[in-house]
């Protein structure tokens, strides 16, 4: 009889240890919806250009600061390394957490190195790799020069065979979903890096030898532009600038008043964003990238209204879109 009352409350207390089905649902449900990784990225603040340039920064920093993200991100055409944009970087500086730098094009303006600009940022290098919450993330310098016969005029936008090696290998040394950041896009033969094809090539490459969907996504800024592109279940995201779009000699027109063009006489080629736009990204466990971006308006006569409508056929706008993409599971 003893025994039977044993059994019995051996029986009861492994009952009472196994969740009902619809409450390990329930469970597993709640852990689906968790947030995995949040950070934020902007781009093209242009410094050298910009007269407000300093507030547009600071505004990012102050509403990324009061988030809880994992890091911070710039995709490039930040600041050229000179004495008198200190005060610029230290708003940068000011945010809090883990933050990293991608060299775009017009950083080394005035006769600047890559170097000397990563030195003056504090970055970590030219291109280089990271990790933060079960993801792989990858920085790209696309502003290596091409010794091609058919290379494109104007400034360098390439991806050297040694830089290339070193994705490859960074690829191969890595299980987790991975994610990569480049100042120029690698879809966008249009101004974008000029062995696009080369780059992609390796990235399709490390999928496939590791069997599963490896390298998810790809952000870029340069364009100034905003728009999305899926090229072999890698999904390839042009974030915008957080100032303006450059229109040039032909529709130049004052916005600001002929001090600020004194000041800084490029602004006059431009067509400024009236407030800074920037994005959040967010991947969760459900394999759904999310990006929450922000939207302005045009300074003055839009683009449309000058006779101007798309660049690089992709339509000119003040915005970076709010998107939901689905990441391929392994």
């Amino acid at each position: 009889m003893e025994s039977r009352r044993s059994f019995i409350k051996i029986l009861s207390l492994g009952s009472a240890s196994i969740a009902a089905p619809n409450q390990l649902l329930a469970r597993d449900s709640a852990s689906l919806k968790k947030k995995f990784i949040k950070f934020g990225i902007c781009t093209d603040v242009h410094k050298d250009i910009m007269h407000d340039a300093d507030a547009r920064l600071k505004a990012f920093i102050d509403e990324a600061s009061g988030k809880n993200l994992d890091f911070i991100i710039q995709l490039g055409d930040f600041c050229r390394p000179y004495d008198y944009n200190q005060d610029f970087m230290a708003i940068w500086n000011n945010y809090q957490g883990d933050k990293y730098h991608v060299l775009g094009n017009h950083d080394t303006d005035g006769g600047f190195t890559q170097d000397q600009v990563v030195k003056y940022w504090n970055a970590k290098a030219r291109y280089y790799s990271y990790d933060c919450k079960g993801f792989h993330f990858v920085v790209l310098d696309g502003n290596e020069k091409d010794y091609s016969s058919n290379r494109p005029a104007g400034y360098a936008r390439y991806i050297s065979e040694k830089q290339l090696k070193w994705l490859e290998n960074d690829l191969d040394n890595t299980n987790l979903p991975t994610i990569l950041f480049c100042h120029q896009g690698l879809d966008n033969d249009n101004g974008g890096i000029h062995n696009g094809t080369q780059c992609r090539i390796v990235l399709e490459r490390a999928n496939t030898k590791a069997g599963f969907q490896k390298v998810q996504a790809v952000f870029s800024g340069h364009h100034h532009l905003d728009y999305y592109n899926n090229i072999n279940d890698i999904h390839y995201i042009q974030i915008n600038s957080m100032s303006y779009q450059w229109l040039g000699d032909q529709y130049k027109y004052s916005r600001y008043g002929s001090e600020v063009d004194k000041s800084h006489p490029m602004i006059k080629y431009t067509v400024p964003y009236k407030e800074p736009i920037w994005a959040f990204v967010e991947i969760s466990s459900v394999n759904a990238l999310k990006i929450y971006g922000k939207k302005s308006e045009f300074v003055g006569p839009s683009p449309s209204e000058l006779g101007v409508t798309t660049k690089f056929d992709y339509p000119i706008t003040a915005q970076i879109s709010d998107r939901k993409i689905s990441l391929k599971r392994r």
